[in-house]
Parts: C-alpha cells; sequence; structure tokens
C-alpha cells in the first residue's frame, strides 16, 4: 500500500463535561487505522464542542484544508464521514480539494470514502445529504422537546445556573443572596461595572468559576428563572418547578431599570466624575463632559461644555455639589423629596404590561384568522409598543427612590453618602437635583495659573 502523509482530523458537536474525551477516543481510534494503513501522522487538527451543522466556523476543520491544499498532508484520516460533513456546500469544497490531488481520506467506521469516480462521489454526496437530513431532524425535535419542556416549567440541563444546584432545582443559599443583592444594587441605580467589581474582589465568582463581567451581571439578572419562570428563546413561557429567588415585581422591575435608556452600563464609557453628563450648561444648555484642561501651567480635571462656553475644576465642583447633597438629607423633611407614587406601584405597572403583552398576542391571532389585515395590524401593534415603553419608563421611575433610602435612613448622612460608589451617587444626583454651570465674568483677583470656583455660578434646581 502506498506510502501516505496522514492529518488527523476530529470533532464532536457537544462535550458536556468540557474535558475532550470524545476527541480524544477518536483520534486514538484514527492512529490506530494509521498503523494498519501504515501511513505517517503529520498533523491533528481537532474542533471540540462545535457542531458541523450549526454553521459557527471550524477553525480545525479550516486549517485541514489549508494543509491539503498546501500539500503539508496528501491523506485525511477521520472517525467517521459525519465527523467531517453536515453540509453539503462543505462537502462540495472538500471534493474539489481532495479530487485535483488524488487525496484519499480513510474513516474507522465507514472504511475509505473514495472521491475518484463519479459514481463513488455520488455516494459521499448521498452520504452528506442523509448526514444533514438526520441533523436537521435532530435539531426539530431538541427545539420541540426545549419547548414542551418550558411549557411545563421543567429544566431542560446544562450549565448550572448560578444560584442553584447542579440539578437546576434546589437554591444555593448563599448564591441566591448574592442574586437579591445585585438586584437590590441595580434598583439602587449601582452600575453592572461596580457591581462586577465588587464580587469579584470579595472572591465570588460564576456558577463556573470565572469572574464576573457586567455583561454578566445583566444576563444573569435578565433571567426570568429568578422569578421562577420558564423561559423559551429568551422570553417567559410558564411557571417553573423550580422555586424562585426574588419575586416576579423586583424581577421585572430590573428588567425595567437594566432597559432605561438614560442609564449608561457600557464599560467602555464609564464616568469618572460625579457630574458629567448629568450638570449642563447655563448658555447653551448641554450635558458639560469631564476633560482634562489647562489652567496656566498645570492642566486639572474640568467639566466643559461642548461649545466651550462654561469650565470648572471638576474636583471642587463635586465637593460642593456633594456638600449640599449631604446637608439637603440631613433635613427632617428628606422624605418630601421623594417623587409621590403616581402610578398605583409596581404591581398595577406590571399588571398593565400583562394586558398590553395580552392584546399583543390577540392581534397576532385576528391577523391569523383573516380578521384585519397586515396595515391594521402594523398599526396597533405600534401603538401597544408605544405604551409598553411607556410602561417600562414608569416602572424605572418608580424604582428611582430606591437609590436614596440608604443615605436617609442612615444615623450618619454624610458617612452613608461617602460609602455609596460612584454610580450610586450619581444616581441619586439624577433623583434629586438639577446642576446648571453658569457662565463666570471674565477678570477678577485671580494668580496666574490659578483655578477659582465660585459658587454663584453654580444654580441648583432641587427636583420632586
Amino acid at each position: 500500500m502506498e506510502q501516505r502523509r496522514a492529518a488527523i482530523y476530529t470533532r464532536i458537536s457537544e462535550d458536556r463535561e468540557g474535558a475532550g474525551l470524545g476527541v480524544e477516543r477518536q483520534e486514538a481510534d484514527c492512529r490506530a487505522l494509521a498503523e494498519r494503513l501504515r501511513w505517517s501522522i503529520v498533523s491533528t487538527f481537532s474542533d471540540n464542542d462545535v457542531s458541523a451543522y450549526s454553521g459557527r466556523l471550524r477553525h480545525g476543520y479550516r486549517n485541514l484544508l489549508g494543509a491539503l491544499r498546501t500539500g503539508q498532508a496528501d491523506a485525511v484520516l477521520v472517525w467517521h464521514t459525519d465527523r467531517l460533513h453536515r453540509s453539503p456546500k462543505e462537502l462540495e469544497e472538500y471534493i474539489e480539494i481532495c479530487q485535483s490531488r488524488e487525496i484519499p481520506t480513510h474513516t474507522v467506521k465507514a472504511g475509505p470514502l473514495d472521491l475518484a469516480t463519479p459514481s463513488s462521489r455520488l455516494i459521499a454526496r448521498q452520504l452528506g445529504a442523509y448526514a444533514r437530513f438526520e441533523s436537521e431532524h435532530h435539531s426539530d425535535r431538541a427545539k420541540r422537546a426545549r419547548l414542551q419542556a418550558a411549557t411545563d416549567g421543567r429544566w431542560i440541563g446544562g450549565l448550572r445556573p448560578f444560584g442553584y444546584g447542579a440539578d437546576g432545582m434546589t437554591v444555593i443559599e448563599s448564591e441566591a443572596e448574592v442574586v437579591r443583592w445585585m438586584a437590590a444594587e441595580v434598583l439602587a441605580g449601582r452600575s453592572l461595572r461596580s457591581i462586577a467589581k465588587k464580587l469579584n474582589s470579595e472572591g465570588t465568582f460564576t456558577s463556573t468559576g470565572k469572574p464576573w463581567t457586567a455583561r454578566a451581571v445583566a444576563w444573569l439578572l435578565k433571567r426570568p428563572r429568578n422569578a421562577g419562570l420558564s423561559q423559551h428563546q429568551g422570553e417567559p413561557i410558564a411557571p417553573a418547578k423550580w422555586p424562585a429567588i426574588i419575586s416576579e415585581d423586583t424581577w421585572r422591575s430590573v428588567i425595567a431599570m437594566l432597559g432605561d435608556p438614560s442609564r449608561n452600563t457600557t464599560t467602555s464609557r464609564a464616568r469618572k466624575w460625579l457630574l458629567s453628563g448629568l450638570a449642563v450648561c447655563g448658555k447653551c444648555g448641554q450635558p458639560v463632559r469631564s476633560t482634562v484642561a489647562a489652567w496656566g501651567d498645570r492642566r486639572v480635571s474640568s467639566y466643559v461644555c461642548p461649545d466651550h462656553h462654561v469650565r470648572r475644576n471638576a474636583e471642587k465642583l463635586d465637593e460642593y455639589v456633594s456638600m449640599i447633597v449631604v446637608e439637603r438629607l440631613s433635613r427632617p423633611d428628606t422624605r418630601d423629596l421623594l417623587v409621590p407614587d403616581q402610578t398605583g406601584g409596581v404591581a398595577a405597572l406590571l399588571t398593565e404590561d400583562a394586558g398590553l403583552r395580552a392584546r399583543l398576542d390577540e392581534l397576532g391571532r385576528l391577523f391569523g384568522d383573516g380578521v384585519i389585515d397586515a396595515l391594521q395590524l402594523a398599526s396597533g401593534t405600534a401603538r401597544i409598543r408605544e405604551q409598553r415603553e411607556q410602561v417600562t419608563t414608569a416602572l424605572a421611575a418608580a424604582n428611582r427612590a430606591n437609590v436614596l433610602v440608604d443615605v436617609i435612613e442612615a444615623s450618619d448622612v454624610a458617612a452613608a453618602w461617602n460609602a455609596l460608589d460612584l454610580s450610586r451617587k450619581r444616581a441619586a444626583i439624577d433623583v434629586l437635583l438639577a446642576v446648571t454651570i453658569l457662565p463666570t465674568k471674565r477678570g477678577g483677583a485671580r494668580r496666574k495659573g490659578e483655578s477659582t470656583f465660585d459658587h454663584e455660578s453654580v444654580r441648583i434646581d432641587w427636583m420632586r
């Protein structure tokens, strides 16, 4: 038999244990086949936990094709033909490469894959088509099974969800407390980034042992599982059989808070100063931004209007506004600053939102039955979605008062304020007051390079 320089390719679609044992066993079998064929192994390529049907890029497979094109290998060993392809498009590319270079393919389970003649290529294409059918059939069964499980409130398995045991049903109380704390902090105005930072600093990590990120915190808090709801395609679908960690009211309030466009949780644009984007210019009304500005021969962190109408020392202005806030929150009538609940409470808003969702479903049924046309469907859907956006905004507003609770009820207001992280202080400022930076008069007694601060050039308007 002709001596060949063979490349081994291995793949499994799902590696639940993450140990790569499936591809290791495939490689061992392929090496045993190489010994029988008296082929030398020049390289191995693998895609672990990657489906050939999903359409995801298979780096190992692309590298295999590269090795065949460049002549690094002139034969292929694989455990079974379906490890190579589940897509007719991929198979045609593979045939083109192997046919022109007379590259043989041998499999452990199905024998040689002959691509030399039209009839053999027909068989290969038929095998590929059947493999595609099997993948699509399996995918369809899996989708129906997931929908049925979600409808029944059952857990379909997977990685252990944070807050629950490996069975997906038993609450781990220590982790559940972390979830409740996360939800409370978001409702109090804290940023996702700072929540992740605090958890990591305390040695509390995800269920897979990885550090928290802002995105991971948001994903965890948005999952319906927390409220004892099963989900399908990201949407709550039925009461679950596992216990809830937080109430549905709290969960929906968190969803509303995270969806509030006034929140800025992008880590790359995290605020470093208290009033950046909150204080406005007294001449043009635009929000000021924080920057480093030149004051004589020194560079000072400053708030600057986009059109350069005003400029103010950021550190001094932050200290001044913080002093004003602490003084106001120390008065006996502090609770008068909170916005009275004009909405009837979170529960009423949630009930209204549920009614709007039911109306959307009814519109879909009417369109399906031919009672309304596409134009009526689009018009009605647009109106209901606008109403749902208003409810979401009201939910977020209803929870903003939570940011003040810790400070208002503290015995030492100044200490409680200083203990808040920057994101919670900013949320409090947003609730309590509006800061306007007024232009100052030019000139006046000031040493060269000195950054002055005129309290009278800052206007504070308290909000109810």
